[in-house]
């Protein structure tokens, strides 16, 4: 299992998002509409990595689209961090569903074989970018990077240096961990704080990028 016969030999961003529409790296493609890659200017400061596609990303062939969007493009801005300076992706390409709330399919987190699986993708994105910096966006993508001890709350609010199994051109500077946009959404009644902790992280990564 895994999805690195489907990446281009000479990769660019968009023979990566065409490529992905092929990939049988894992069983994930079966249940999905299409892969989803990044999305953004590749020559932009900052990288914000997520977990997956949700239902309307999966369906728009977009990030960051749905709810959990709506919810980090408000972060964005309250920290200062215009769209024109992020490119946002995620570790796993495709949805990952279970059953139906209304007509809404029910999000289902990706298991550690998915991301093993989809890393070839996310491997080969990360070269065409140059960021200074990355967020993490969750747990999922916290573990994706640094192993499967990942914990977001213990590292939150710390600087990390780029891994050194993670080959890139240009390695970031720093990242940080954040929780994901999703969980302001799970919240509920202390919405707002939490709401008010990713603006503060952001706020951090504005600052790290001057």
């Amino acid at each position: 299992m895994g999805a690195e016969e489907w990446v281009p030999e000479r990769p660019t961003l968009p023979r990566l998002r065409a490529a992905v529409q092929e990939c049988r790296g894992c069983e994930l493609y079966r249940d999905a509409t299409q892969g989803v890659m990044g999305d953004g200017d590749p020559e932009a400061e900052l990288v914000l990595l997520g977990e997956q596609p949700g239902d309307q990303e999966d369906q728009a062939g977009e990030p960051f689209v749905g709810p959990a969007g709506r919810v980090l493009d408000d972060a964005l801005a309250d920290a200062g961090i215009g769209p024109e300076r992020v490119y946002t992706t995620n570790v796993v390409k495709h949805f990952r569903w279970s059953g139906m709330r209304g007509k809404r399919r029910i999000h289902q987190s990706p298991k550690q074989a998915h991301v093993a699986a989809c890393r070839p993708w996310l491997d080969a994105e990360l070269r065409m970018l140059r960021p200074r910096g990355v967020v993490l966006l969750g747990g999922t993508a916290g573990k994706a990077l640094y192993g499967p001890s990942f914990k977001v709350g213990e590292a939150r609010g710390r600087q990390l240096a780029w891994p050194e199994d993670r080959p890139v051109a240009v390695p970031p500077r720093w990242v940080l961990a954040t929780t994901h946009p999703s969980a302001v959404l799970r919240a509920r009644d202390e919405r707002q704080a939490a709401y008010d902790a990713l603006v503060a992280d952001l706020r951090t990564a504005a600052e790290l990028l001057g």
